[in-house]
This record gives C-alpha cells, structure tokens and sequence, in this order.
C-alpha cells in the first residue's frame, strides 16, 4: 500500500487557523455537569450516538448525579434508564463498577490521571483522552472513528491505526490549537467529511486536503 503524504506545517497551520475561525470555542455534544457525569455519557457513547446518550442521561443525571448515587441506583436501575443504547447490559455493569472504585480509591472524584482513569472499568486510552481533554483542560487528542477518518484522508496525521494517529496528531497539530483539536475534527468528520458522502465541494478546508477522491469543484 502507497504511503499518503503528510500535510506540511504552512498547510497545518491553515487548516486550524480556518476550523478555529469558523468554531472559535468548540465543544463536544455530550451533556454533561460534572467530570462523574462526563465519564459516565464518555462510557455509554461507545458505539452509540451522542443524541441517544443525551436523551438517556437527561433522566438518569437526576436521580444519580454522583457516584454514591449511582451505586444506590444499582445496575439494575441505571439499565432502566440506558436500554435504548446500544451494549446497555455490559455498560450499566461497568458504569457501576467504576463508580465502585471512585467511591473506594479516589473519594469519589473522577481522577486526572491517565493511568488511574484508564484502572477504572469501561475506561479505555480514548476515554481517557477525552475526560483529561475537556474535564481537566489536559493538551490531549482522542481518536475516535470521525477523528482517524479525518486525519488519514487530510494527510493531517496518516496512520493505520488509531495510536498511529493519535501520536502523529500529538506531533502535528501546532501547540496552540491542541487543546480545541478534538473537537474540531471529530465535528468536521461528523458532519462534513463523513463516510460515504463527504462535502467536499463545500467544504472549508478542501483546498488544503490531501484527500485523492475528493471531487473536483465546478466551473
């Protein structure tokens, strides 16, 4: 398989002049109160939509905004509020779990530590990346789907798999937007360069991309 180039750093420097201009203050689409409460949607977002987690933690933040709240849900409880999510047994198991050990280990605070976030149950390096991102203001980038999609097909940070990216991401996006990064580009993967159909014909960063199929604008 023929190496994709690499956006050079004039190029990397304008893409994120442009993604920050045009969203000078970017933020996930979890809802979300506290660093717990961010945790919990963070875990129940796998392979599921932000909406469906919204609409499920709408109800369930009310009655278990806390770890010790949660635990007096139980998990039978929590799992009447998350069926419509996808692998709702095994994330009701681990939410629970995880804030077993916040309440044991950590006072029941959520950690900022990325090894002690990652001993948690359901907590993988994305997770992880996401909550020190947004909860704790920590420069990281999380990988998630829309993420890789969107630094392979840029030539942004190419890589074949996800710690590929995230490390050549960490290297590649200038210091000053590395905070807002995450952001940004799962937001253009999600509803700009998506899967089957990206807008590349509008879209704002096209004459900086690498993408080899983008269409060629009209004239």
């Amino acid at each position: 398989m023929k190496a994709q180039r690499t956006l050079g750093p004039a190029r990397r420097q304008k893409l994120f002049e442009r993604l920050r201009t045009a969203n000078p203050a970017p933020r996930g689409e979890l809802r979300y109160r506290t660093p717990y409460q961010l945790l919990v949607a963070v875990i129940l977002s796998a392979q599921a939509t932000d909406r469906s987690v919204n609409l499920a933690t709408r109800d369930l933040f009310r009655v278990a905004p806390t770890p010790e709240r949660m635990l007096q849900l139980g998990e039978s409880g929590l799992a009447g509020h998350i069926r419509a999510i996808g692998l709702w047994r095994t994330k009701a198991r681990h939410v629970i779990a995880m804030s077993q050990l916040l309440v044991e280990r950590h006072g029941g605070a959520v950690p900022s530590d990325r090894a002690a976030l990652e001993a948690l149950p359901g907590v993988g390096r994305k997770s992880a990346n996401i909550v020190l991102n947004v909860a704790f203001g920590v420069a990281t980038i999380a990988v998630d789907t829309h993420v890789f999609r969107v630094a392979n097909r840029t030539g942004l940070a190419p890589g074949r798999t996800v710690r590929a990216v995230e490390d050549g991401l960490l290297h590649n996006v200038p210091a000053r937007f590395r905070r807002d990064a995450h952001h940004w580009l799962i937001l253009h993967g999600r509803y700009v360069c998506t899967a089957r159909r990206p807008a590349c014909l509008t879209c704002l960063l096209a004459d900086l991309c690498l993408y080899p199929d983008k269409p060629a604008p009209e004239r």
